[in-house]
Order: structure tokens, then C-alpha cells, then sequence
């Protein structure tokens, strides 16, 4: 039995002796006393000091602390740089709220100058919490020398490797369909997409597309009835078989005739409701061509025809695709095949601007059923199932998004697949599933990386673009662009939106004026560039980076940054070094309330780490 030595909580208890390796900096001293010492790398993930620190980031930082302490207890020095995130939209939506400013035209009416302001002043808005919340837990970490991303040392060194990819041909310009928040006005990157699933309820529908010159209807199942406006054909897997089949009399839409797969007609129709006229393959529907379901929107090339794709399968919906190439990746891909036209009646704020439903949000409750409601009117709609289903969200602001054919700038990561594979295979993960089945299973179908941001508040991406010819350049320091620069600038130019867009370049093809392209980066490649830009790298450090400073012998996160930060760090130094940034990495999973429900600040449901220390203490908790 443990026998309480003192009356005295144990909360203070532990707060005095915090105090006292604050005081006796503990952390500087284990440093220094291990100088002839093996290294023990470390890289600390960067937490964004605007947002309060949770109970999820204590555990993450209890497991740091043990491995660094216990490493140090061996003999090695191990020096621990704390590092804040702090672009993005997290701090963009909190200044946001702070000004009351609700859209992107509403920011740059407020200025951009002023707006990004109000966001380098809110960054380090929690930062005391941190310190406090890390001071009484113990977790040791240099926070009064930290790496911080809004730094000009910080985003040259992002710069310089955007240059290297840029210099070998694996930046490119792409009008590909992308996850696109309408709250945020920005597309998102592959891997933030798998940050934000959840279940939601949807309404999903089977429409009638009236076949010409026949009295029969094609049916095509779709979980997004809002996209109906925007169909233009209907996709068949070629060697499917297809049935065209007549209702039996008496039945709901009874005498009609409707093609199906034959694989689903029993499903779809009703077993021993119909009779089978014909089968036929998919090939054969090929061009068959059918009338506008919903007469709303002009198009400027041919339409309204059958078209064939491998992806069509017959596990459920009818086995014929309404195919809307404006919100679908397989749908772009199939409207270019085919060339059809790319009709798209929503605005960047996820609004019609064009149908009955003009100036209505595309996922509002209800409008769904108003859509249903219209269908059903006309006499195309043929049946209508609510369904629960896993639909991405914006993981930063919760809003769904929506897949949308928008112009956006990528790494062509698909090009360093085997490199990045074969770098995972040299970690040790654990728990090791982790990187051999969800980490290594993803980037076996790892997509190119859309960079690029459409805001206003992180690391400008240094393109320039001549006017009159379209030449590209791409500067990777400080130096070079005040050597390339029209205006007289210096070295010590600010690097944030506005004060580099005001500088323009010379184009040494046509001797036009370069502007730059108005996109920030993606806040991942920030927090991936971590290794090298935490150092300056390679304007300072390059001496000693490879031996002492790169990779990483060990880091921690919770699961959840599979696809975030072990991705971004892989993938930029699989393509700068040619190798995996750590070692070792440490996986915790999420904690959870009662219910097995992920904790979050947004549901609720999440505990004051503050309050655990003061009831139970820090070793406890």
C-alpha cells in the first residue's frame, strides 16, 4: 500500500517540482552534460498555438518525454526543438470570427495587408497555455528557441524546395477535379480529405432519363441529387450486360420500359415484376443518346449520350452511372475521353447560381427533398432510399465539400511512388501495421499532391508568370528575387501576401512583366519541411545537417497524422535526400469518450487536460 507522506495535493507537489527544472533548466544542462555523447535525434510535430492544447496532445507529449528522457538516461544528447504551426485556415477562420468576416470577398474588401495582420498577431494566442500545460506535465522542450513557420528563414527554406521540384519538372499547373471546401474557398490536398469523414444521412435517388426515339428510360442511381442539373451522360461499363425490360401491368410504373443491368434488374425493379425484351452488352449502349433530365442549363458541345467506363460495377445503384464531369474525378475523366461539355451551376460558395434553386446552398437540408420533389413532379423520378453513408468534410471547419473541376498547383508525387514506398519500408513503425498496412497501403495509391491554396494568410508559392507569354519562373531565396526584381527591393523583404505580390520580374524570353501567381502553399508542406527549414537549411546548417541533424531517430503522433505530418515530411525528403526523415515512429491512437466517440472540442465532448492535473495530478492523468 502507498502511504500518503503529506497532506499537501498532489497538484502542487508536482507544480514545485516543474518549477524547480525550470529554474535549474534541467533540459539545458542534460544537453550540455551529454555534448561528447551520441545524438539522439528528435523532431518535435508542430501544434498550432491559436487552437487551446487538449487532453490528446498530453499523451502525445507524455510518450515524447519518456523516449527523450530515456535516451538521455543512456547517454545520448538529445536536444528537443519546439516548433509552432502557424499558417493556414485554423488561424485564418479564427481571425475570421474575431472580425466577423464571413467570405473571401468580404477578407479582401477588409484588405489582406490588414487581414494577415490580425493573423501574425493571433498565432501565439495560447502559447502561455502551452508552455503551461508542458511545464506541469513535465514535457521537456526548448520552447524559448523554437522553429516557427511564419518566419522569413523558415518559408526561404520552403522556398528553396519548392525550386528543386519546380527545377525538376515536377511542379505543374493542372485543371483536375479536387476536394473543395465552400466555407474555405480552397481546394484541399488528398491526404487532408481522409482527415475529415463522417456519417451523414443522404437522400439518394433513381432518375428516369427518357431514351429518344424509344419509349423507354435509361435508370441511373445517384447519392447527390444536386448534381442532376449538371448530367451530361450516362456511363455503362462496356462488358457489362445490360437488360431492357417492361414492368408488368398493374405495378407502379407499370408497362413502362427501363434498361438496368441485368446483374440488378431483380433488385432495381422487383423480382418477377418484369418481363426481358432484350440483354445486350454495355459496348452496345455506347451513344445512345437520351433527353435532358433537367432542361436548366445550356451546353455548348454534344451531350446526352450513353458513354463507356471501366470503373462501373454492378455492386449496387443500377449499373448506369450519372456522369456530371464539373463534381467527379471519374466523371472529368470520362467527359475528356468523350469531350463533352463541363456545365457547372455553382458558384465558389457551394451555391446554385442557375435552376429553381438559385442562391441555395448545394447540401442545405432539404434541398434535396425539394430536388426529389421536382423530379417526382415531372414524372423522372423512379424511386428514392435514404441511406447513411461516410461523405468527406472539411477538416478544418466541417463544412462538406465539394468535388469541383478548379485550376490548382501540384507536386507529380505519383512520380516518386516506388522512391516513397521503398523510404517507408525502411522505418520502423509502431505499431507496425501501421506503416505496412495503412500508411504503405495508401501511398501504393499515393494521388499528386494540389499544393496550392487559394488564401491569403501562409507561404507564398514563388512563381512568377510573365503576362504576354505565360513563361514561368520559379525563385528560391531571399537573394534571388532581389536580384530578379524590378523594384528595389532588399534581402529583408517581409515574405507574405501582400508585400511580395507587389514584386514583379522581368521575363527573359519576351522581356514582359512577370506577376506572382496569387496562390499560398498547402500548411502540410510548412510542417513537412520541418527537417530543413527548422535549421535554415541550406542557406545555414548544411555542414553539419547530414551528420548530426538529419533524420530524425525518433517522433510521435497520434494516428490521425498518418496522412499529415509522417506524410508531408515523407514526402519531401524522399525527394530532397533521398531518404526517410525518421527512423523510428511512434503511433498513439485517439482518446475517446464513454461512447468510443473521438474527443473534440467541436462535439463537446473533450476534457481539460488543466482540470486532470488539478484533481488527479500529471502522473496520473
Amino acid at each position: 500500500m502507498f502511504k500518503q507522506l503529506s497532506d499537501e495535493p498532489i497538484a502542487e507537489v508536482q507544480n514545485r517540482q516543474a518549477q524547480t527544472w525550470e529554474d535549474e533548466d534541467l533540459l539545458g544542462k542534460c544537453v550540455a552534460a551529454r555534448e561528447n555523447g551520441p545524438s539522439f535525434v528528435f523532431y518535435e510535430g508542430p501544434p498550432t498555438a491559436n487552437g487551446r492544447p487538449g487532453i490528446h496532445h498530453v499523451i502525445a507529449r507524455a510518450l515524447k518525454d519518456s523516449v527523450c528522457r530515456h535516451k538521455t538516461m543512456q547517454g545520448c544528447q538529445v536536444r528537443r526543438k519546439a516548433g509552432w504551426d502557424t499558417h493556414g485556415l485554423p488561424v485564418e477562420i479564427e481571425v475570421e470570427k474575431q472580425l466577423g468576416l464571413r467570405t473571401k470577398k468580404d477578407i479582401e474588401q477588409y484588405g489582406i495587408r490588414e487581414f494577415n495582420k490580425k493573423c501574425r498577431e493571433s498565432v501565439f494566442t495560447y502559447e502561455s497555455m502551452w508552455r503551461e500545460m508542458s511545464k506541469r506535465m513535465g514535457f521537456l522542450a526548448d520552447m524559448d528557441n523554437p522553429y516557427v513557420t511564419l518566419e522569413n528563414d523558415y518559408i526561404e527554406t520552403g522556398w528553396w524546395i519548392l525550386k528543386e521540384f519546380f527545377d525538376a519538372g515536377l511542379i505543374y499547373e493542372g485543371h483536375k477535379v479536387l476536394p473543395y471546401c465552400p466555407r474555405c474557398g480552397t481546394g484541399l490536398a488528398s491526404h487532408e480529405v481522409a482527415l475529415g469523414y463522417k456519417e451523414v444521412k443522404t437522400n439518394t435517388v433513381v432518375a428516369k432519363f427518357k431514351k429518344k426515339d424509344e419509349d423507354a428510360c435509361f435508370l441511373a442511381w445517384t447519392t447527390t441529387p444536386w448534381t442532376l442539373a449538371s448530367n451530361v451522360s450516362l456511363t455503362v461499363g462496356a462488358e457489362i450486360s445490360y437488360c431492357k425490360a417492361k414492368l408488368h401491368d398493374g405495378l407502379e410504373n407499370g408497362g413502362a420500359v427501363f434498361y438496368v443491368a441485368a446483374a440488378l434488374a431483380d433488385k432495381v425493379l422487383g423480382a418477377g415484376n418484369f418481363d426481358i425484351l432484350e440483354t445486350m452488352p454495355g459496348k452496345a449502349l455506347e451513344f445512345a443518346e437520351y433527353e435532358q433530365l433537367m432542361p436548366f442549363l445550356a451546353v455548348d458541345k454534344k451531350a446526352f449520350y450513353v458513354t463507356c467506363a471501366d470503373y462501373v460495377t454492378v455492386e449496387d445503384g443500377t449499373g448506369i452511372v450519372h456522369t456530371a464531369p464539373a463534381f467527379g474525378e471519374d466523371d472529368y475523366n470520362t467527359g475528356r475521353r468523350y469531350g463533352l461539355p463541363v456545365p457547372n451551376p455553382v458558384d465558389e460558395e457551394g451555391k446554385y447560381t442557375e435552376t429553381p434553386w438559385a442562391g441555395r446552398f448545394v447540401m442545405e437540408d432539404g434541398l434535396d427533398v425539394d430536388i426529389i420533389k421536382w423530379l417526382a413532379a415531372e414524372g423522372k423520378l423512379f424511386g428514392k432510399e435514404k441511406m447513411e453513408h461516410n461523405y468527406p468534410h472539411c477538416w478544418r471547419c466541417g463544412t462538406p465539400l465539394i468535388y469541383y473541376s478548379k485550376p490548382s498547383w501540384y507536386i507529380e508525387m505519383t512520380k516518386l511512388k516506388d522512391d516513397l514506398v521503398a523510404n517507408n519500408s525502411k522505418i520502423n513503425w509502431f505499431p507496425d501495421f501501421v506503416g505496412e498496412k495503412r500508411f504503405g497501403n495508401w501511398l501504393e495509391n499515393v494521388n499528386d499532391w494540389a499544393i496550392s491554396r487559394t488564401r491569403y494568410w501562409g507561404t507564398p508559392i514563388p512563381v512568377w508568370r510573365c503576362g504576354a507569354c505565360g513563361a514561368l519562373v520559379c525563385i528560391g531565396s531571399r537573394k534571388e528575387l532581389a536580384e530578379k526584381a524590378t523594384e528595389a527591393i532588399g534581402a529583408g523583404i517581409e515574405l507574405h501576401r501582400p508585400d511580395v505580390d507587389e514584386v514583379h520580374i522581368r521575363c527573359e524570353a519576351c522581356g514582359g512583366a512577370m506577376d506572382r501567381i496569387p496562390e499560398v502553399m498547402d500548411c502540410w508542406f510548412d510542417s513537412g519541411a520541418m527537417p530543413f527549414a527548422q535549421q535554415h537549411y541550406p542557406f545555414e546548417n548544411a555542414e553539419k545537417f547530414d551528420a548530426e541533424l538529419f533524420p530524425a531517430d525518433f517522433i510521435c503522433e497520434g494516428i490521425d497524422q498518418t496522412r499529415g505530418w509522417f506524410y508531408s515530411l515523407l514526402a519531401i525528403s524522399t525527394f530532397i535526400k533521398k531518404a526517410p526523415p525518421y527512423r523510428n515512429c511512434l503511433v498513439n491512437d485517439l482518446i475517446l469518450d464513454k461512447n468510443g466517440k473521438k474527443m473534440s472540442k467541436t462535439k463537446g465532448n473533450t476534457v481539460d487536460p488543466f482540470a486532470l492535473f488539478d484533481v488527479y495530478g500529471a502522473d496520473a492523468t
